[in-house]
């Protein structure tokens, strides 16, 4: 039931998705079985619920749909960031709407899919967030539809940029390997950079796989266009 601190939360856009669901369902519930006794001002706060409710969803999943917004200030934190956002968003876009076929292909044996290179990204991804929460990389990754392996992606991306952006010193974030440590500095040559190299191989896939980048991207503004 939507209690008045659920409606709060909705008000305040601070739902996770499982009440989020709830609180849609429970409202079209209300519309369907009580439309005729349902005042105008319960109408209004049932559909003021339902907007703000879709809205906030659409948030959580679209996040990376376009890169967010730059800083005022340039700080080792903010740079580190911004290159987070950059991989997001491209990444965000070269994965947008994949089928079957494309993740089931790869130009020769020789190479990953872009399914598995895919799974590859998201073990990138895990690497730059496991630095920011300054926790040892090691633990296998759960079994994952496509869908729930790109949306994890891109949260450990956007968890990754909060934490680099509001850090007054990046240099505490190392990639850990047990005993074995490296700095800040292997973090951007290392899995930031090798995520951006395989995500524009899964752009490149795509195409050939008949299913080419999305149009009205532009990776320079970090922008969709209609």
């Amino acid at each position: 039931m939507v209690t008045q601190e659920i409606m709060i939360k909705i008000y305040n856009n601070k739902l996770d998705e499982e009440i989020c669901f709830e609180c849609f369902i429970f409202n079209i519930h209300i519309i369907s079985a009580n439309f005729k006794t349902v005042t105008m001002k319960s109408l209004f706060i049932i559909i003021f619920a339902i907007a703000i409710t879709s809205t906030t969803m659409a948030q959580k999943d679209d996040f990376y749909y376009e890169i967010p917004e730059a800083a005022k200030e340039f700080t080792p934190g903010t740079v580190a960031s911004r290159m987070v956002d950059g991989l997001g968003f491209r990444y965000y876009w070269a994965t947008f709407g994949l089928t079957e076929k494309d993740l089931a292909f790869k130009p020769n044996a020789e190479v990953r899919t872009s399914g598995e290179t895919i799974d590859h990204i998201l073990g990138l991804s895990q690497m730059i967030v496991n630095s920011t929460l300054k926790v040892a990389n090691g633990v296998k990754q759960p079994e994952m539809t496509f869908a729930e392996k790109r949306k994890k992606t891109l949260l450990n991306l956007q968890k990754a940029s909060d934490i680099l952006r509001n850090s007054k010193d990046i240099s505490e974030y190392k990639i850990i390997f047990g005993k074995t440590e490296f700095p800040f500095w292997n973090q951007i040559n290392g899995p930031i950079s090798d995520a951006l190299w395989h995500t524009g191989q899964v752009v490149s896939f795509r195409r050939s796989s008949g299913n080419p980048f999305p149009k009205g991207v532009n990776v320079l503004t970090g922008t969709k266009r209609n």
